[in-house]
């Protein structure tokens, strides 16, 4: 079971913040405005599980094209003026020269506008999760339901999974030392209630259900956007042949990853675990084997 956000519907309301705060009894954090934008939470971590990103970009949505290069000689501005001067009977039809499903982001005296991309993160519940692998507790689990989960009561404090996660999620808190991070809502997934995010979710932006089932979806979503003409939609952390193994939170993005933060391609930071520990031990019997061999007499 997993995520899929499909950033192309998400509105920015953080109703899903709210829900996961309220539902888990995660320690409210304050307002941490970043002064670049109207997030007031800045990113994940141990007492927040779910960030709505705000990211502002100068180009409109889809395609790489440049302000107003579809509704060339359409004035928004003006549009919007007669329509709001209309009664609400009937709509009226499109002005001349406006694109038919784009207004254009130039006001009448040039300045280019901004779009606004929204994107709610969370744990990736990656399938080769490498805090599990770096855990000397057990205190993190994967459950029957392939998510990653924290039991507090046997985490040490010891911090080791906090470097080893390849997106920067699982963090500690300060009062105890002990990490905290989404469950994915373990407990109501237990009692077969979708978790409080999704719940919430006004947009269905954030979508629960089979990876399986998810994937598919997601793919028919990217074929419909490209097909409307935004092409720079595409979905990130969804393939099992990534350097994760895929995501059990993936996303549908509107650009490049680094955009939102992410990662490009990121990598199981315990992958090369295995054979570190296979070049030590061999290391370590040359070694024995040249100590012992300095001390064997050789024969007269």
């Amino acid at each position: 079971m997993g995520f899929f956000t499909d950033t192309s519907v998400c509105i920015g309301c953080k109703a899903c913040e709210v829900a996961c705060k309220e539902w888990n009894a995660v320690p409210e954090d304050g307002l941490e405005l970043t002064g670049m934008s109207y997030d007031n939470t800045q990113g994940l971590g141990a007492d927040t599980w779910r960030h709505v990103a705000f990211i502002e970009q100068r180009r409109p949505l889809g395609g790489g094209r440049e302000p107003g290069a579809d509704g060339a000689g359409f004035d928004a501005f003006e549009a919007a003026r007669q329509l709001g001067s209309t009664p609400p009977t009937a709509p009226d039809p499109a002005p001349a020269g406006a694109p038919a499903d784009v207004i254009s982001p130039v006001s009448p005296d040039g300045r280019t506008e901004l779009r606004w991309l929204m994107s709610s993160d969370v744990c990736k519940h990656c399938t080769h999760a490498a805090c599990l692998d770096v855990c000397p507790t057990g205190a993190l689990f994967r459950t029957e339901f392939g998510t990653v989960v924290v039991q507090q009561d046997v985490c040490n404090g010891c911090g080791y999974c906090v470097p080893a996660c390849p997106y920067g999620v699982i963090d500690q808190r300060k009062e105890d030392g002990r990490v905290w991070k989404c469950t994915l809502c373990y407990d109501r997934l237990g009692v077969g209630m979708e978790p409080a995010c999704a719940k919430s979710c006004p947009t269905d932006s954030i979508q629960f259900g089979p990876l399986d089932e998810l994937r598919e979806r997601a793919a028919t979503r990217v074929a419909q956007l490209h097909a409307s003409g935004v092409t720079d939609a595409r979905l990130y952390g969804e393939s099992p042949d990534d350097g994760v193994g895929g995501d059990g939170a993936f996303f549908l993005l509107l650009d490049e990853p680094e955009v939102y933060g992410l990662p490009p391609d990121p990598v199981v930071t315990t992958r090369d675990l295995p054979s570190m520990w296979k070049h030590a031990a061999t290391a370590a019997v040359s070694l024995a084997a040249l100590g012992v061999a300095s001390f064997v007499r050789r024969p007269r």
